[in-house]
């Protein structure tokens, strides 16, 4: 019993509160404030988080949701299909194919076999390296290539590579090629117009793209469907002036010259007298819009309404006309053009013959620069002006087409007398073809000019009066008269048919000068006389040979061009005369 006292005590000692050990070492003393302190931190912190929950879940929750969703919800553009472009007979000229666009995530595609890969940029029309090169890049997103086919796309999926995937897009397709690219134009890979119809009108024939709200994994996978956000809205067809038939007639006839002339280029413009219409623009050079992967400056330039030229001899009968308007001649007024040469304040005028004493008719027929200086000489540089300003010289087209040129016809008050006698027949002044041929409208109608359209007119236009019915008619029986054996257009001729016109030579300013190895020869036919149908304008751009006149180039392109236009527009034959005939040596204009 005495044992057991000492370990009783010790229980006790414990339960009173006694140290266990009388060392100071061991002794635990906390102050009774820290633990006040902790249970502070800890509601504190328990406050915070509350505080933080509340601001999450109540304040901030529009933000929380639209981060969210920038990380799993994707709005896909739905393009729209491009409106298809027809001629006015409804053949399609342009039109939108279904392809796909071949994008990537570089670091999942890098982790495909090698063999993959080499198939890939075979089936992508590219070199390895090349596509390699794609995919060495930092981004989660990186375009492969643009517009690929959908057989090719098929061949692409059977190769399940990870990371690759297609977009839907459409590539612009041109049944007609080369023949009708300056007409239509082309657009690039983001179906935007570059030329031509589809860049003037590229806001209506565009469309509105729709687009549809997915919901996609990390690999980029869509793993739900959440519906349209907006309906894609397909674009408006475009039916244009342009008549297919005759379009291919122009460029076949102009392709045929430049390469029979051995000329740098050429072009042409048919025109409806009636409506406006450009029933056919043709180019050569010329490109293939469908494969623009060698394209030049020389193929895209649309010469017919970009370049500028003097119009030389083919303005003399808008002299003439005014000359008869003002009642300053008649057609039977003659006048003298002996030697064959004339002195206007220093500097000659010549002839390439000498004609003699010649009516107003013959004057245009010989194509004299003796006797439209001395009709232009009865009338006042300011009356001359007002002219070309009515016809459109000088001043920038509205044709509703893009890139066209202005010309350049300075104001009368600064023509010196020799440079209002060179503006009489042509020279001094610029004009593009197209200028040059709705020119001819007043002739080829009533005396009056209407606007030029390139796409179809349902009504006639009104037209502004320049010259009197009578006027027009009197110059019509003139440009006749140049397309016979006596005139300088006698390659004009077309067998069956009235026709008429003038044509002229230019030579080409280079390096300032005029050269006397470079012109232009071009022509401004009329046909049929009878009743005119149509306005034929050509032109041959330095043509290298012994032919190199427009009487001798562009007038029997334009005779081609109009028997094969006539035919095919079932125009009925208004002559008996079915065997042309030209002169061994006919006559060429003056320049």
């Amino acid at each position: 019993m005495k044992r057991d006292k000492p370990f009783t005590t010790g229980r006790v000692a414990a339960a009173k509160g006694m140290a266990f050990s009388k060392s100071p070492v061991l002794a635990v003393r906390l102050p009774d404030w820290r633990s006040r302190v902790m249970l502070f931190v800890l509601f504190a912190a328990f406050a915070a988080l509350g505080l933080r929950a509340l601001w999450l879940q109540g304040m901030s929750t529009g933000f929380l949701q639209k981060q969210g969703k920038s990380r799993y919800e994707r709005t896909l553009e739905l393009p729209a299909t491009r409106g298809k472009i027809m001629d006015r007979n409804g053949e399609v000229l342009a039109s939108s194919l279904p392809v796909k666009a071949v994008w990537a995530i570089p670091e999942d595609v890098l982790a495909s076999p090698s063999e993959k890969l080499a198939e890939l940029a075979r089936l992508l029309e590219m070199p390895e390296a090349e596509l390699r090169k794609k995919l060495d890049s930092d981004r989660t997103f990186v375009y492969l290539k643009r517009q690929v086919e959908m057989d090719v796309i098929a061949k692409i999926e059977k190769l399940k590579i990870s990371g690759i995937d297609t977009r839907k897009e459409y590539k612009r397709f041109y049944p007609q090629g080369e023949v009708m690219s300056h007409m239509v134009g082309f657009t690039n890979v983001e179906d935007v117009g570059q030329e031509g119809m589809e860049l003037a009108q590229q806001k209506s024939l565009v469309g509105a793209p729709g687009s549809r709200k997915v919901i996609k994994d990390r690999l980029g996978r869509i793993v739900e469907d959440l519906g349209y956000s907006r309906e894609p809205h397909d674009g408006k067809d475009l039916t244009l002036s342009v008549d297919s038939k005759l379009q291919y007639i122009a460029f076949t006839s102009v392709k045929n010259a430049v390469e029979k002339f051995n000329a740098q280029a050429g072009g042409a413009v048919v025109l409806d007298v009636q409506t406006g219409e450009v029933l056919a623009m043709a180019n050569y050079p010329s490109y293939n819009p469908n494969d623009r992967r060698h394209l030049t400056g020389a193929q895209l330039r649309n010469r017919v309404i970009t370049d500028t030229f003097e119009p030389g001899s083919t303005i003399k009968p808008v002299t003439v006309a005014l000359g008869l308007e003002t009642k300053r001649i008649t057609p039977n007024t003659v006048f003298d053009t002996s030697p064959g040469r004339m002195v206007v304040t220093g500097k000659t005028i010549r002839d390439t013959h000498n004609y003699g004493v010649r009516d107003v008719g013959g004057i245009i027929q010989k194509s004299s620069n003796i006797g439209v200086v001395k009709i232009s000489q009865l009338i006042p540089p300011q009356e001359m002006w007002e002219m070309y300003t009515k016809l459109g010289y000088g001043q920038a087209p509205r044709f509703g087409f893009p890139g066209p040129t202005a010309g350049r016809v300075r104001p009368w008050k600064s023509w010196r007398p020799i440079e209002y006698a060179n503006m009489a027949f042509g020279h001094g002044l610029s004009v593009s073809l197209l200028q040059m041929a709705r020119s001819y409208m007043i002739f080829a109608r009533n005396g009056d000019i209407i606007p030029l359209s390139f796409v179809k007119v349902d009504e006639h236009p009104v037209g502004q009066q320049v010259i009197s019915p009578k006027t027009a008619a009197q110059v019509r029986t003139m440009l006749e008269s140049v397309v016979s054996p006596e005139g300088t257009a006698s390659k004009a001729q077309v067998p069956g048919y009235r026709v008429g016109g003038k044509t002229g030579t230019a030579e080409k300013i280079v390096n300032g000068h005029y050269s006397r190895t470079d012109n232009i020869g071009y022509f401004v036919g009329i046909a049929p006389m009878s009743k005119p149908r149509f306005i034929i304008a050509v032109m041959i751009d330095n043509p290298r040979g012994a032919l190199r006149t427009g009487g001798s180039v562009a007038a029997p392109t334009a005779a081609d061009l109009a028997a094969n236009a006539l035919r095919a527009a079932n125009v009925p034959p208004d002559s008996s005369v079915t065997d042309i005939i030209i002169p061994e040596e006919p006559l060429e204009e003056s320049l």
